[in-house]
């Protein structure tokens, strides 16, 4: 009897698969709010096991669905949030249609990237070869320029002054003939103890009485001495200018008093080698324009960067060519004009306001490193 009673006063077990809900007031729940992007967002509670519920506060309806931020970069999935649901579920979208306007561009780009031709990069034309590499170039892209070439042999560039002792020389045959700059140059040398003494603190030690002594103008003196001055205080140095693009090289230059464009072109063409340098203010270059293609007039310097595009990136050898081309037929640049005394027409009268260049074309293409001026 006793095992009966105590076996009838046990509890009947009840089903697993239907748990009895417990009242709200026993469980203790506490919410943890996190920003939506935050991976780590979830509902502890006192179990200590995070469970996944998206669901807000009791300030937001149940029945108002919340608006999820997206987890994904791209458009190739939608996030949903079922407020009934403790799980945000994606589902993928339809990718965008193409549209003939997009199809175009891609086919416009796919066929310039056929035929966009293979850059080519110049070197010095110091350099080994690179003469000729620049000939074999001009001659595929300019039938006309390779009848010229055809009619003087090539250039050569093989002087080097250092950029300093250059642009010193370019200022002291400033608006001088070859003959009377020469001599005031070898003066101007013999007072600084050589060419290896051309430096800008020996420059700037020269006094304008110094200078006047051996014929150098005022003007002239203190031109040498602006130039001097910026290497003294470090603005310009030849391994700066050296190292230069040709932009900021122009830029640099045409800071310097009395050392105008046509002065760096020439520089940069005869002293540094720099090979697709186009002296547009050049007179002599752009009469060789003209009679290589036969044009009516003479074409103006803004015109210059159209009509030479083709020769990229060699167009200091193209230029070479054309001075001769002028010299042969007989038509002297501003400089040979000045030299050899023929009157100047109007056009060029005004184009010298400031510095010229007054060194025959010879002597330019035969020792490499040129009196200039403007």
């Amino acid at each position: 009897m006793g095992e009966q009673t105590q076996n009838q006063e046990l509890p009947q077990p009840q089903p697993q698969s239907q748990p009895q809900p417990q009242p709200q007031s026993q469980i203790e729940t506490q919410v943890q709010i996190l920003p939506p992007n935050d991976p780590a967002a979830s509902v502890t509670s006192t179990t200590g096991f995070p469970q996944q519920i998206a669901c807000p506060p009791a300030k937001i309806p149940p029945s108002r669905p919340r608006k999820v931020r997206k987890l994904f970069p791209d458009d190739s999935a939608t996030t949903t949030n079922d407020p009934n649901s403790s799980q945000i579920t994606t589902t993928p979208s339809e990718t965008p249609k193409t549209t003939a306007k997009s199809t175009k561009t891609k086919t416009a780009q796919s066929r310039a990237l056929v035929v966009a031709p293979p850059r080519i990069v110049a070197r010095s034309l110091s350099c080994p070869g690179e003469v000729d590499n620049a000939i074999r170039h001009l001659r595929n892209a300019d039938p006309l320029i390779s009848s010229l070439i055809d009619l003087h042999n090539p250039p050569t560039f093989d002087t080097f002054h250092t950029p300093f002792l250059a642009l010193t020389r370019s200022i002291l045959y400033q608006q001088l003939a070859f003959k009377a700059g020469t001599s005031i140059y070898t003066r101007f040398i013999s007072l600084c103890g050589g060419e290896a003494g051309v430096l800008p603190e020996t420059v700037l030690a020269l006094t304008p009485q110094q200078l006047r002594q051996i014929g150098v103008s005022g003007r002239k003196a203190s031109y040498l001495h602006d130039l001097a001055r910026k290497y003294h205080n470090g603005i310009l140095s030849d391994a700066a200018i050296v190292n230069m693009d040709d932009r900021s090289l122009f830029t640099m230059l045409t800071m310097v008093n009395g050392i105008g464009s046509w002065s760096v072109h020439m520089f940069m063409i005869f002293s540094l080698h720099r090979p697709d340098v186009l002296p547009i203010n050049d007179l002599g270059v752009r009469k060789g324009v003209q009679l290589l293609y036969n044009l009516e007039e003479l074409p103006r310097p803004s015109q210059m960067d159209q009509l030479c595009e083709k020769w990229r990136p060699y167009r200091s050898v193209a230029s070479w060519y054309l001075w001769r081309f002028v010299e042969a037929n007989g038509s002297p640049s501003s400089a040979v004009a000045v030299a050899t005394g023929v009157g100047l027409t109007q056009q060029q009268k005004e184009e010298q306001q400031q510095p010229q260049l007054l060194d025959p074309i010879n002597s330019i293409l035969n020792l490499g490193a040129c009196a200039w001026g403007q």
